[in-house]
């Protein structure tokens, strides 16, 4: 029988190309040609309601907050407790020596800490269908933190680089356990599941607290859970540098994780492997998890945030938004980091205190906007 190129429609995303056999074997060749074929304008999410945003309009947003973040940078570069100025970065060698041993590393962390969890929202919002999932979401930022808890317990001295091994292992099994429990959740609402990560985050931080106390590590976890830039000098930061490859890999795999986005069923028919594809979504998100929970602390809500916001202005391309993803995830948590620097100083607030009272607000709008649209 002859092969045909014809078009469905899915009921719950946009409209998708897939061409297929109609009868016979398919050979490897003709799968491969499928998934080059495949033409993806929306992911099959229940997506939030999203009125069209002119294009000056979408050039000036982007164009206003690229300008911001670069100013953010600039500014977490020279605010701090130790007086630092231009003049005096060329004058002084004491001025010198603590802008390379503490505000660089700082900067950088903040980059590679927004870039990681802010892509880490978006991988997971495709492999599970869902708008507001995100590793604090999902319980993985939680089981990272029973992982550095264990390596405390098991191996006090642990260097960091085992510690993050270790973070990351725990967040890889925790997301897994998620996603299995998803799979036998009858109800898939865009509430629904969230909730279920939230729950299962819960009850995993509580066996943490439990596990804590009993072998007087709570002053150690309640610094894990503060997420706080301040400690951070050079020398510790450097495993962040593994985001840059995450991201690169985000960028390089964004037509798979969009495909995945549409579900097992498409993915399939189209020749991918979807279980594959999930799995090394999970790895990368639970990497960047792990690094970053050993490295800066726990960063809630940042992975939720910001990709639906670029999603509301730039619509949901991954290809298309995974840079402004980035750009609008480091100015969110620069925002949020230097406002802890300055409200108390010379002391200073953790920047996940500030981001998790700006996510929390963000994400209760989002379900509030979700549920108005749907009974409208």
């Amino acid at each position: 029988m002859s092969s045909a190129t014809q078009e469905r429609r899915l009921t719950l995303g946009a409209p998708v190309t897939v061409p297929w056999t109609s009868g016979g074997f398919v050979t490897a060749a003709q799968r491969r040609e499928r998934a080059a074929s495949v033409v993806v304008d929306e992911p099959a999410q229940e997506a939030l309601p999203r009125r069209a945003v002119p294009t000056w309009a979408r050039r000036l947003l982007l164009g206003l907050a690229a300008t911001a973040t670069v100013a953010l940078v600039g500014a977490s570069l020279m605010v701090g407790g130790y007086d630092i100025s231009l003049q005096g970065l060329l004058t002084d060698p004491a001025q010198r020596e603590m802008f390379l041993i503490s505000r660089v590393p700082r900067t950088l962390a903040l980059i590679f800490a927004a870039v990681a969890m802010s892509f880490s929202g978006v991988i997971m919002q495709m492999i599970t269908q869902n708008k507001f999932v995100e590793p604090s979401t999902a319980g993985t930022s939680q089981w990272a933190g029973l992982g550095v808890l264990a390596t405390l317990i098991v191996v006090p001295g642990a260097p960091p680089m085992l510690k993050m091994l270790i973070a990351t292992a725990f967040a890889f099994v925790g997301t897994m356990v998620f996603l299995g429990v998803l799979r036998r959740v009858a109800v898939r609402s865009s509430i629904i599941v969230p909730l279920v990560g939230i729950m299962l985050g819960a009850v995993v931080g509580a066996i943490t607290t439990f596990l804590a106390g009993n072998f007087d590590l709570l002053q150690s976890m309640s610094s894990w859970r503060s997420g706080g830039f301040s400690s951070v000098v050079r020398g510790f930061y450097e495993p962040l540098w593994a985001v840059v490859v995450i991201a690169l890999l985000t960028w390089l795999l964004a037509s798979r994780f969009t495909i995945a986005g549409l579900g097992k069923d498409v993915a399939t028919s189209v020749g991918m492997r979807y279980e594959h594809v999930v799995i090394l979504g999970t790895a990368m998100v639970a990497l960047s998890t792990g690094v970053t929970s050993v490295v800066v602390g726990f960063i809630p809500f940042l992975g939720l945030v910001v990709p639906n916001i670029v999603s509301m202005v730039m619509g949901d391309d991954m290809h298309k938004n995974l840079p402004w993803v980035a750009v609008l995830g480091v100015g969110l948590l620069m925002a949020c980091d230097l406002v802890g620097r300055v409200v108390v100083a010379p002391m200073e607030l953790p920047a996940s205190v500030i981001l998790g009272a700006v996510g929390a607000v963000v994400f209760i709008t989002l379900v509030v906007r979700q549920r108005r649209h749907v009974s409208a």
